[in-house]
């Protein structure tokens, strides 16, 4: 390999969107550095630093070769057959195939014959000449720039007033440096050199000269006003963030928002954190509306106190250092003033009319154009409610889920939420607690769409419980029953999200609720509207179980073994597995599963139904007889086990048949010619099965 420099290449643009910026400089640097690796100029030990500010993407490489090292390369060309004739001399066919690679008939002897499948190949070995920088630099860029996950291309015309380019946002600049050398490579109709742009309004000079590729950071930072990097950029705002709150005192802390830091670090070229304040009146309204509206409209950082609670100290993150601040944060106040005063307005127009009030409205909203209105699902949404909430806690639950349930969309008609959508079922919360409705029902409005997403907390109290089963429950139901099922990625009704819902809560709050009865009885609030799609539900739904619990670390043939079963009580499933994962650990399991999975075999070969009886005086053979006594020692043993809840105990009481099990399939012929002698041994084999399979279906974990 030729004498190796450190890269820079940089693309200087137009702003960058940015909710995309982190993901487009992250792609930039690493196709970059990957095509540069993959064409032999930078090696495995090369090193990549990526830059990105609102902008500019840019990506440093070390040790970055002139040229790439030559390549012995070994190409197949055809089969001997075909390659050469019955005198050993060259084919046309071949001399034209050596003719496409620069080679004539004099490379023929040189070639190599190897085994290729059954016949043999004829191999043209060569040398291939490194690519120049020039050549792979160029070819990393346009990969670079064609692999960018840009979220809209825009089309511009260039400075010749006649072409016109296709890309995220007017590129203006295009630097690449070897050590100090220009690499003259071109893209988007630029050629690139050593000059960019700093920030717009705080750079020291215009354009920034950068006379080396390790001077790149440290002279945008001196001499434009940049800190190109987003992860030091990001940092710096976190430290600066941390300082003005401990400047405030009383415990503040920050909002914590990654998504907010990631946008707001894709803002600024140098960060500058400012700290505002607006009136404590607007602190009446609900913290979320406010949080929510400075987070959203503005970027800014609210304020909580020690206890959580929004202070009406907000933090900027400026994009300016001035020497005197007061007219940005007099800017920024005044700007804000008008956002919580609309928050201020909207809760006190909606408080006007009491929630139930609402309710009708729901008819003239669409929901489904094949389920009907947000009034029907509603109707929907509290009939099922009901019928669990009779099962779990009598009338007085069911009383009171009906009327969470009718009152948990009825927010959707207010101002708060026509302008803020994600605060739905929050705002629900505040307004019935307006309406004297109490902590109970306020708490389920505010929680019946929880959880929301992995991880989040589960509906506070049993009425939440109730109607956040419900709700999900009507959504499964009802998309499954008009064939709406998620396909690939696509999932727009979030159905993968509202059964992990079902599960978590069905699991953490052990709910005595059987999964297969909770589904049928959701299909006629539907009256028929739908088709009964519950069984395919059920299917769909321990697939999600499925998945989570081989994300929690257990294996695929224990998950399948408990599942099979389609236990009914899903809250039960973690206690068979760890049972069937202590039975696994057993030194007789493997001999026991396979067993009963052959045992599992003649069953289902077996004509008609198989009862599960033995008559003793049919049991001729003393390996049959030997079993038949293990069972009537060992099943009320594991059975008793069960019904007392140790299901590990359960299956472990089964190790003491493999000895029995073992002797009977060595010494014993089950398909006996006297049908009598068959039929009771089989019924010794439907015995032992069912025994075996109380807990999981063991033959899965054979191997």
């Amino acid at each position: 390999m030729s004498e190796t420099h450190n890269l820079l290449v940089e693309l200087f643009v137009e702003e960058l969107p940015p909710k995309a910026l982190k993901k487009l400089g992250e792609a930039f640097a690493g196709v970059l550095f990957d095509q540069l690796k993959a064409q032999g100029l930078a090696d495995a030990a090369a090193v990549l630093t990526s830059f990105a500010s609102p902008r500019r993407l840019a990506a440093h490489v070390t040790a970055v070769a002139a040229q790439a090292a030559d390549k012995a390369v070994s190409q197949k060309l055809m089969p001997v057959a075909v390659g050469l004739d019955a005198s050993g001399n060259a084919t046309p066919a071949l001399l034209k195939k050596l003719a496409a690679l620069g080679a004539d008939a004099s490379a023929v002897a040189g070639l190599k014959r190897a085994p290729d499948g059954k016949a043999e190949a004829l191999f043209y070995d060569s040398l291939v000449k490194g690519a120049t920088l020039v050549e792979g630099l160029q070819k990393a860029l346009d990969e670079a720039l064609a692999k960018l996950p840009i979220p809209k291309v825009m089309t511009y015309q260039l400075a010749d007033g006649w072409s016109d380019v296709k890309f995220v946002r007017p590129a203006h600049k295009l630097v690449a440096l070897h050590g100090a050398a220009v690499v003259p490579v071109a893209t988007l109709g630029l050629t690139a050199g050593n000059t960019t742009h700093g920030h717009r309004f705080e750079a020291a000079v215009d354009p920034v000269v950068v006379t080396h590729a390790d001077a790149y950071a440290e002279t945008l930072k001196r001499d434009g006003a940049v800190i190109a990097s987003f992860a030091e950029r990001r940092a710096d705002i976190v430290r600066q963030l941390a300082a003005a709150a401990a400047q405030v005192g009383g415990g503040c802390q920050p909002i914590d928002d990654d998504a907010l830091l990631d946008e707001v670090t894709a803002l600024v070229e140098r960060p500058n954190v400012l700290i505002c304040q607006f009136e404590k009146e607007f602190l009446d309204v609900p913290q979320e509306c406010l949080i929510l509206t400075m987070k959203a409209n503005q970027k800014y950082f609210p304020l909580l106190d020690a206890a959580g609670k929004l202070t009406n100290r907000f933090l900027v993150v400026s994009n300016i250092s001035p020497t005197d601040a007061s007219a940005v944060i007099q800017g920024n106040e005044r700007v804000v003033r008008p956002r919580l005063a609309d928050a201020k307005f909207f809760f006190d127009q909606d408080r006007k009319r009491p929630l139930e009030s609402r309710v009708l409205g729901l008819a003239k909203v669409v929901y489904h154009n094949k389920l009907g209105t947000q009034g029907e699902r509603t109707e929907r949404v509290s009939a099922i409610a009901r019928a669990i909430a009779q099962q779990l806690g009598g009338d007085a639950l069911a009383r009171q889920a009906d009327q969470a349930a009718l009152l948990a969309k009825a927010d959707l008609l207010t101002d708060m939420v026509g302008e803020f959508p994600e605060l739905q079922g929050i705002m629900g919360g505040y307004y019935a607690r307006h309406d004297g409705l109490g902590e109970d029902i306020a708490h389920a409005i505010e929680d019946h769409y929880k959880p929301r997403f992995a991880g989040d907390e589960l509906p506070r109290n049993t009425v939440g419980v109730v109607v956040a089963l419900a709700d999900k429950l009507e959504t499964l139901v009802g998309m499954f029953g008009i064939g709406n099922l998620p396909t690939g990625d696509k999932d727009p009704f979030a159905l993968r999200r509202h059964a992990l819902g079902v599960v978590r809560m069905l699991v953490e709050k052990d709910l005595p609720l059987e999964l297969d009865a909770l589904l049928r009885s959701a299909v006629p609030a539907f009256g028929d509207k739908i088709t009964d799609a519950s069984a395919a539900l059920g299917d769909f739904i321990y697939d999600r179980l499925s998945g989570g619990l081989r994300e929690q670390g257990a294996s695929a043939q224990e998950v399948d073994a408990v599942l099979a079963l389609r236990p009914q009580r899903l809250a039960d499933v973690a206690q068979r597995l760890a049972a069937v994962k202590a039975f696994a650990a057993l030194p007789e399991a493997p001999a026991l599963a396979a067993a009963n999975k052959r045992v599992g075999n003649i069953l289902k070969k077996t004509e008609g139904a198989v009862t599960a009886q033995v008559n003793e005086a049919l049991l001729v053979e003393p390996a049959e007889r030997a079993l038949n006594d293990s069972l009537k020692t060992v099943v009320p043993q594991a059975n008793a086990a069960f019904d007392a809840g140790d299901l590990t105990a359960s299956l472990q009481a089964l190790a003491a048949l493999k000895g029995p099990v073992d002797a009977f399939f060595d010494g014993v012929m089950v398909n006996a010619e006297d049908a009598a002698l068959k039929a009771n041994r089989l019924g010794l084999l439907a015995t032992l099965h069912a025994a075996m399979n109380r807990v999981a279906d063991l033959s899965r974990l054979a191997s």
